[in-house]
């Protein structure tokens, strides 16, 4: 391709655009130009970001009643919560089904490659397998080939301890394009380097006045990342045993006078759970409730409170100038759903390295 040619792109499972924003910032010729998510919010924040048609709705509607565009690239990650290893495993959970749609999409958008990001446990999944089968003959993928691997984000620059499957899919007229190579296991990013600048006091705890129009909906926003640096009320018992966890500490380290009944009980378990984050280290995964702090390591490395969602943007690396539609809640959900910017980067400059040799 031209070295002045846009790389058309299709998101599809599109969330807050994380994986649209990290092509684009490997190479600013990546322009999507359709989304496809149905979390409406979510939906907002992408169209808000990018000059793209953004369709909110189910994957199988927009399939069914809207023309998919032909383009150079797909991505997009299929929600994957039915294999996911947080809680029970359920092989015939229906969003496991959604990388079909994903495949549909691909074979009727005939790009030249195609990303799909999901979690490490998909690659032991039967709907992987069945993915495979898809790219055999006669397969609904038949005229593509794939290569597959497990990222961690911190090895690309996050500060972010997150792995993920990465399909990397392309068409069997082209060349296989190189596996994005480790830049950072040896010298990571740290949560002290992520969080430089960002005042360690919060003083709000509510999103600003603001609201705009999308798809018939008054939604909140849209706010800068700036505007998320938000704390809660917490509850008296909750800030004292904050105060009791030290650095890297957990709830392994509360007094017996502050223990839940339950992790009294339990003297097992994660060790995530109310813990404190290094600050010379990259961060657990940044999932959707990173607020709560009982729901991981989530308290800031010396603040007794947990991250703010604005800090939880920076540890995904997300950009300054990134805009946020939604409630604080689904603004989180936003925030931990998306692909780390630098893993996406690393893999934009994969891919537009194969596009510039075509």
């Amino acid at each position: 391709m031209s070295r002045t040619s846009a790389f058309r792109t299709l998101d599809l499972f599109a969330g807050a655009g994380g994986l649209s924003a990290g092509l684009h910032a490997a190479d600013e010729r990546f322009r999507p130009v359709t989304a496809v998510e149905m979390d409406v919010a979510a939906a907002a924040t992408y169209a808000t970001n990018f000059d793209a048609h953004v369709y909110a709705g189910k994957i199988e509607d927009w399939l069914a009643h809207e023309d998919v565009p032909e383009v150079d690239v797909v991505v997009g990650g299929p929600p994957c919560q039915g294999f996911s290893s947080l809680g029970r495993q359920d092989a015939a959970d229906t969003r496991n089904k959604l990388w079909s749609q994903y495949a549909e999409a691909v074979r009727l958008a005939t790009p030249r490659y195609f990303i799909m990001e999901n979690v490490p446990q998909f690659m032991k999944s039967p709907e992987f397998e069945l993915f495979r089968q898809s790219t055999k003959r006669d397969g609904r993928l038949q005229n593509y080939t794939f290569d597959v691997a497990v990222l961690n984000s911190a090895h690309f620059g996050a500060a972010q301890a997150r792995k993920r499957t990465i399909i990397f899919g392309w068409h069997r007229d082209l060349k296989s394009p190189e596996l994005p190579k480790d830049t950072h296991s040896e010298n990571p990013v740290t949560v002290r380097a992520a969080l430089a600048g960002i005042a360690h006091t919060v003083h709000e705890t509510q999103l600003p006045d603001s609201f705009i129009e999308f798809n018939g909906k008054q939604l909140p926003g849209a706010f800068k990342s700036m505007d998320l640096h938000l704390s809660r009320r917490y509850e008296k018992v909750s800030l004292d045993r904050f105060k009791e966890i030290p650095s890297g500490g957990n709830r392994f380290n509360l007094p017996d006078h502050l223990l839940a009944e339950c992790w009294r009980n339990h003297k097992t378990g994660s060790a995530d759970v109310m813990g404190r984050m290094h600050w010379d280290r990259p961060s657990v995964t940044i999932r959707t409730e990173f607020f709560k702090p009982e729901k991981g390591r989530y308290l800031h490395p010396s603040e007794d409170r947990a991250i703010t969602h604005y800090e939880a943007t920076r540890l995904q690396g997300f950009p300054e100038d990134y805009q946020w539609v939604g409630s604080k809640t689904s603004i989180a959900k936003q925030i931990g759903n998306a692909v780390p910017i630098p893993l996406g980067r690393a893999i934009g400059r994969t891919i537009s390295r194969a596009l510039s040799e075509d």
